[in-house]
């Protein structure tokens, strides 16, 4: 592992600590800062404004590790499919979706949380792959820096708000490693930084409880999604082994207190597997127990994995679930595909041997 002093990461009072331990003057801080997280720059030599002695000295004691980009995909839609290295060699997925198709669109990021996933859901590609280590704040802002500098140099775009959304739903589970995944957001909204939105940011959980209590007391304006996929414990155990730790009325609890405290809105994510969960007795359980919360459901058809024996059901069997939700007075969406040619769809993000 390197030992130099990782600077990605870093908020501006942190950096103006150590750029003052080097004897540099505060706003030397403030140009370093601006560097990293407004031009997406990795090497000091490149920092124009720093005497040039002091860039010889920075690459020599600290560094700034984006990470590399070793192969990308994309699909016929637009969206694109990043293998990214780690400074340890780790790789990860990250995906961008473009939000529409005209041709200066902006585009949202799927960022994973961790290498692998420790949570096994039975449907998903990440969590049958294995899990290897969470990632450090800094490995999640890097797949934010890097995934835009690549997009502005494949597109020959100059638009520096390119990435204008960020969901915390590629491989791993968030609330799994809490800490890193809040320190990269407030660094990620830091208007003198980054300056993303916070109300285009997601966190996505399969239902981890506690971190959704932590959550309600951030004082974040983030939105919460909740991968929810079955509405009876029975079921949910099998497909969402963490149910077994946080049943659905333990959760059902947490992001009703979650409601209460912050008054946004949250997201039930429900996979749709055919012959699974999607008869008229899920829709009702469904039903019940969303409909007395301020909440939308965003139904996703299932993205079929090789490996995997679940299935994507008929067009008709997933508009007749919506109508049965909508019936029953949910907000309900069904998510546009995105990336499945690729591999790059929900549930589908998964490190191979290359």
């Amino acid at each position: 592992m390197n030992a130099k002093r990782q600077l990605l990461g870093l908020g501006l009072p942190e950096l103006q600590d150590y750029i003052s331990e080097l004897g540099q003057p505060a706003f030397r801080a403030r140009q370093i800062y601006k560097w990293i997280y407004e031009k997406q720059t990795a090497s000091f030599y490149e920092m124009s404004d720093l005497p040039r002695e002091f860039r010889q000295q920075l690459d020599e004691i600290a560094v700034v590790s984006i990470p590399r980009v070793l192969k990308q995909k994309v699909s016929n839609d637009g969206t694109r499919k990043f293998l990214m290295e780690l400074d340890d060699k780790k790789k990860i997925e990250t995906v961008v979706i473009p939000q529409s198709g005209e041709k200066n669109t902006r585009y949202s990021l799927c960022i994973s949380t961790q290498v692998g996933c420790p949570v096994g859901c039975q449907f998903c590609a990440t969590g049958s792959s294995g899990f290897q280590r969470s990632l450090e704040s800094h490995e999640m802002i890097g797949q934010y820096l890097g995934s835009k500098r690549e997009l502005m140099k494949r597109l020959k775009q100059n638009d520096e708000n390119i990435i204008s959304n960020l969901v915390y739903m590629g491989m791993g589970e968030p609330f799994f490693n809490y800490e890193q995944v809040i320190s990269s957001i407030r660094i990620l909204i830091d208007p003198q930084g980054v300056n993303l939105g916070q109300r285009h940011i997601t966190i996505s959980t399969s239902g981890e409880a506690v971190g959704i209590e932590r959550l309600a007391r951030e004082d974040l304006q983030v939105t919460l999604a909740i991968s929810l996929h079955a509405c009876n414990d029975e079921l949910r155990d099998r497909l969402v082994p963490l149910n077994r730790k946080y049943p659905i009325k333990r959760l059902m609890q947490a992001i009703s207190d979650y409601i209460e405290i912050t008054n946004r809105r949250v997201t039930f994510e429900y996979i749709m597997l055919d012959d699974i969960n999607i008869a008229k007795q899920d829709a009702q359980q469904l039903i019940k127990l969303v409909k007395p919360l301020l909440a939308n459901v965003n139904l996703i058809p299932y993205n079929e994995v090789e490996t995997l024996p679940f299935k994507r059901p008929s067009g008709y069997n997933v508009r007749q679930f919506y109508q049965w939700l909508v019936d029953g007075g949910l907000n309900v969406t069904i998510r546009e595909e995105h990336g499945s040619d690729i591999e790059a769809a929900c549930g589908q993000l998964c490190i191979k041997e290359r």
